[in-house]
């Protein structure tokens, strides 16, 4: 499994960042309300970074040690880290969109509406590099004897 690669979470917060962008923009044509995230959704990122990072510690830790893991548990630690830093891009992309949205408007902005997608920008972005941290640490390093497909055959 390869490891999850900036450019992919790049490109998609810009995606998400053109689309919260375009619902802002959709709301406000249609005569509602600007869209405001909870206040409890970057607490939950948060938390989630933690529980990314509290499964792929024993991981780290059987890696360190030379202690013996239950594959299925290392893979499961690793793919919900991958999954945390896709959402994490996905949700600040989105927030940042909202963002510029609101910055762009004539009417000056609610400083709490703007502090909540501000904070949701944070809380994703603690959750991706939360995410790719435990990513690291459910990495196996490379045996002596590895090679890559590529290679010839010594």
């Amino acid at each position: 499994m390869k490891r999850t690669s900036i450019g992919v979470l790049a490109v998609l917060a810009l995606l998400s960042a053109g689309a919260g962008f375009g619902f802002d923009h959709l709301l406000t044509a249609t005569g509602r309300a600007t869209f405001v995230p909870s206040v409890f959704l970057p607490i939950l990122l948060v938390l989630l970074a933690v529980v990314v990072l509290g499964l792929a510690w024993p991981v780290r830790r059987s890696l360190r040690g030379g202690t013996r893991i239950d594959p299925f548990r290392a893979l499961r630690a690793a793919t919900l880290a991958r999954a945390s830093s896709l959402l994490g891009a996905i949700l600040a992309g989105f927030g940042a969109g909202l963002l510029v949205f609101l910055a762009t408007r004539p009417v000056p902005a609610q400083v709490g509406s703007t502090v909540a997608m501000a904070a949701l920008i944070v809380g994703a972005l603690v959750l991706i590099s939360a995410a790719l941290v435990a990513e690291q640490f459910c990495t196996l390093p490379k045996d002596s004897d590895d090679r890559e497909p590529d290679d010839p055959a010594p």
